[in-house]
C-alpha cells in the first residue's frame, strides 16, 4: 500500500474529519439564529414589498382595496409621476454626504490622531460627537427648525454680515433639508473614519516624516490612503439612509423640497395607494443597491461588499 493510500484511508483519518464536521455543524448553529432574524425580518418584508408592488384596484372597490395580480406598469406610472423627487433625494443625500465628510474627517482626525495619548480629551470628544444620539432624531430636527427660524440669532447674524438679504429665509428651503440631513447622520460619518484612524500605525506618520515629507504630503500619501476603508464605510453609512430620510424634509421643507421617502409615507398612510408606494420603495432600494456596488467597486474595497 501506498503512502497515499495509507494517509487517505488510515485510521488516523476518521478522528481528523470529524471534529471538522462537528466544527462546520456548530458554525452552522451559531449563523441559525442571526438568519432566521434575517429572514423574517427582511426577506419576507420585501418579497411581500414585491408582491405590493404589483397589485391593481378592485373595480368598483373601496379606498385602499387592492387585488393581487402581475401589473409592472405601477412601476413605469411611479417612475413617470415622482422622478423628480426620486432624483432630488439622491441629490439632497449626496450633497449631505459631502458635507459630512468635509465636517467629519477633521473631527475623526482631531480625535484620533492629536488626541492619541490623552485618554480623557479623547473621551470627551467621542461623547459629543456620540451625544446628538441621546435624543430624539425628530427632536433634534425640531431643534434646526428653531435654529434656522426667520428670528433666530443664526439668521440675525448672518444677515447683517450681509451673506442673505434682509427678506432672505433659512427655514423651509434646501439648504435647511441638507443642513439638517448633514447634522443628524453626521455621527455615522465621523465614526467609521474614528475607527480607522485610531487603527493608523503612528510609526507609518513617522516614516513620512523620516523621509523628509511635510505635513500635508505625509497626510496626502499616507494618512488618507489608508483611511479610505474609514471613508467608504462612513459615506455610504450617510448616503444611504440620507436617500430614504423624510423627517427633515417634512419639517424643514417646502412643497418644493420633497424627498421619495415623504411620497412613499404619503402614498402609503394619507392616500392608501399601496402599490405605488411599494414600487416606489422597490425601486429606491435597487437604485441605492447599484449605486452602492458601483461606488464600493470604483473605490477600490470590495471587500467592504
Amino acid at each position: 500500500m501506498s503512502i497515499v493510500s495509507a494517509i487517505g484511508h488510515g485510521p488516523g483519518n476518521g478522528p481528523a474529519v470529524a471534529p471538522r464536521r462537528r466544527a462546520r455543524g456548530g458554525a452552522y448553529l451559531l449563523l441559525a439564529p442571526g438568519i432566521a432574524y434575517l429572514g423574517l425580518f427582511f426577506v419576507v418584508p420585501v418579497l411581500a414589498l414585491l408582491v405590493t408592488s404589483l397589485y391593481v384596484p378592485v373595480p368598483g372597490g373601496e379606498v385602499g382595496q387592492f387585488a393581487p395580480a402581475f401589473e409592472w406598469r405601477n412601476y413605469t406610472a411611479a417612475l413617470g409621476t415622482y422622478w423628480p423627487q426620486l432624483v432630488r433625494s439622491f441629490g439632497y443625500a449626496l450633497v449631505a454626504t459631502l458635507a459630512a465628510l468635509a465636517i467629519g474627517y477633521p473631527m475623526a482626525y482631531v480625535i484620533a490622531v492629536r488626541a492619541r495619548g490623552r485618554p480623557f480629551l479623547q473621551g470627551m470628544l467621542l461623547v459629543l460627537v456620540i451625544a446628538p444620539f441621546f435624543t430624539s432624531f425628530i427632536l433634534r430636527t425640531i431643534a434646526w427648525k428653531q435654529i434656522l427660524a426667520d428670528e433666530s440669532f443664526v439668521v440675525a447674524a448672518i444677515r447683517a454680515v450681509g451673506l442673505l438679504p434682509p427678506d432672505g429665509r433659512l427655514t423651509a428651503t434646501s439648504f435647511a433639508v441638507v443642513a439638517g440631513l448633514t447634522y443628524n447622520f453626521l455621527p455615522f460619518m465621523t465614526l467609521p473614519i474614528y475607527a480607522n484612524l485610531e487603527r493608523l500605525d503612528p510609526r507609518m506618520l513617522e516614516a513620512g516624516a523620516d523621509l523628509y515629507a511635510n505635513g500635508p504630503t505625509t497626510f496626502r500619501r499616507v494618512t488618507l490612503p489608508l483611511s479610505m476603508p474609514g471613508v467608504v464605510s462612513g459615506t455610504l453609512l450617510t448616503f444611504i439612509p440620507a436617500s430614504g430620510d423624510f423627517v427633515n424634509s417634512v419639517l424643514l421643507g417646502n412643497t418644493s423640497t420633497t424627498m421619495i421617502g415623504q411620497v412613499v409615507d404619503s402614498r402609503f398612510f394619507k392616500v392608501s395607494d399601496y402599490p405605488t408606494a411599494a414600487a416606489l420603495s422597490v425601486v429606491l432600494m435597487l437604485a441605492i443597491l447599484a449605486l452602492v456596488v458601483a461606488y464600493v467597486r470604483r473605490a477600490g474595497t470590495e471587500d467592504l461588499l
